[in-house]
């Protein structure tokens, strides 16, 4: 994601969390850092609100109740293919059988609690 000096309407980013103080917490942040951000509570919300809204990327809990992150990830893949940016965001760690499964299909990996430093590096930057 090397796009430069976007809108922030251009920059949506979907937050997955079955938690919603995390996902609220989450889209607040980024919110006041001036992307536009939309924060659902679970794969199956996620999967109704994805298209009308066309977030350039997607931050997903891997671990939520029901078709849960892995379900989801496969989803958006085989719909979207390389054109949304998927984040796994968890607190289990890469050793975890579970999320090194489904590893290959994100294109970033971040460990609870969200470093927004690094989530920052991997966004693109807002237009003042």
């Amino acid at each position: 994601m090397e796009a430069a000096g976007m809108k922030a309407d251009e920059v949506r980013v979907l937050v997955v969390d079955d938690a919603p103080d995390s996902a609220e917490m989450l889209a607040l942040v980024l919110e006041m850092d001036g992307y536009t951000v939309r924060a659902v509570h679970s794969a199956e919300e996620a999967l109704q609100v994805v298209k009308p809204f066309a977030p350039l990327c997607v931050l997903i809990d891997i671990h939520m109740p029901g078709l849960g992150g892995h379900g989801l990830t496969e989803q958006l893949r085989a719909h979207y293919g390389g054109d949304i940016v998927l984040i796994a965001v968890t607190g289990a760690g890469m050793a975890d059988e579970r999320i090194s499964h489904s590893f290959a299909q994100f294109d970033h990996y971040l460990r609870k609690p969200v470093d927004m430093a690094l989530l920052k590096k991997l966004l693109p930057p807002i237009d003042g």
